[in-house]
């Protein structure tokens, strides 16, 4: 019996990527609609039971409310005011727009189709690349990034790995962020635990845009409430919070921690660098607080406007970066 299997597949009219383990009991599905990650689904005892609480059919993909398991690039999260400037030259992401209806979030990817760029399976691993043209020149954004996403499913879990690669003439501003939701037991957050390895708090105002300079960042001894270096049960807490200063694992990967107590069932969010923004889905259209979002972060929202983010997001003509990060269910 052949251990990984990896198909093509059809969710009423979205076309999907089935990936399976078949001796550990997992198996994961993916739109092409966006990259989004569906199912996350492991057999526990003969039931399966999905930790990813991605879209549920082919209308909710189409209208990707929620940006449940987005692929966030160039830009994960919020850009104030949807403007920015770069390399000295203003640049307006919404022009003629105005009032409350400027927005910008999540960059520009999660309404397009991937193409199928590979899709394999042997003994060692399922995998399936992703890949999109989607990102090029348009209003507030004179850049080409080609993108790749390459979803890989072997014993250790579920890896992503990202590579944007600026095939313009002009250097980009670009970073990865991956918008994950997950789902332990058919209940709310709040008698979860968590565990964040971080040092420092985002500290944002009432816009969800972090403050000015210094005054975004909080030492986590200053913020109590919202400290989760220890395990920690969310409870009431509503969180919609980046942390920074991760403080990696012996083999250099960060790990977030989540448990649900009542069921034993736990995972954990890896990545290699970044930040973590952590959600409590208390504003999503279904499902409020069902579901908590941890999201790795090459760098945090707004970054195209933060000075201390200028190195970390500049991607010069003819080159490319590598983001990785992934997911392991942590039996019971």
């Amino acid at each position: 019996m052949t251990r990984f299997h990896a198909a093509e597949a059809m969710l009423g009219s979205q076309p999907v990527v089935q990936l399976e383990d078949v001796v550990a009991g997992r198996r994961v599905r993916i739109a092409r609609l966006g990259a989004a990650l569906l199912n996350f689904e492991a057999n526990e005892g003969g039931a399966w039971h999905d930790y990813a609480d991605g879209y549920r059919d082919d209308a909710e993909i189409a209208a990707h409310s929620g940006s449940r398991f987005a692929i966030m690039v160039p830009f994960a999260g919020r850009i104030a005011d949807a403007r920015y400037s770069f390399d000295g030259e203003a640049q307006d992401l919404q022009p003629g727009v105005v009032g409350a209806a400027r927005a910008s979030r999540h960059g520009f990817v999660r309404g397009t189709t991937f193409e199928l760029a590979a899709l394999g399976a042997d003994d060692g691993q399922a995998q399936v690349t992703l890949a999109t043209t989607a990102i090029r020149p348009r209003p507030g954004y004179p850049h080409a990034i080609d993108l790749a996403v390459t979803f890989t499913l072997d014993a250790a879990g579920l890896a992503l790995e990202v590579v944007m690669r600026n095939v313009g003439d002009s250097v980009a501003p670009c970073f990865f962020g991956w918008h994950p939701y997950f789902r332990l037991a058919d209940a709310t957050v709040d008698g979860w635990e968590l565990t964040i390895p971080a040092e420092t708090l985002v500290r944002t105002g009432a816009d969800l845009i972090a403050l000015p300079g210094e005054a975004a960042y909080v030492a986590l001894d200053d913020a109590p409430a919202l400290d989760f270096r220890e395990p920690r049960v969310i409870d009431d807490r509503i969180i919609d919070q980046g942390y920074t200063d991760l403080q990696p694992d012996a083999d250099g990967r960060i790990r977030t921690h989540l448990r649900d107590p009542a069921s034993g069932r736990a995972l954990v969010v890896w990545q290699q660098h970044g930040l973590m923004h952590a959600f409590t889905s208390d504003t999503i259209s279904r499902d409020v607080r069902r579901a908590i979002a941890l999201e790795p972060m090459e760098c945090m929202a707004n970054a195209f406007n933060r000075p201390e983010c200028a190195d970390a997001i500049r991607l010069a003509p003819g080159e490319e970066r590598r983001y990785r990060c992934g997911v392991e269910i942590v039996a019971a």
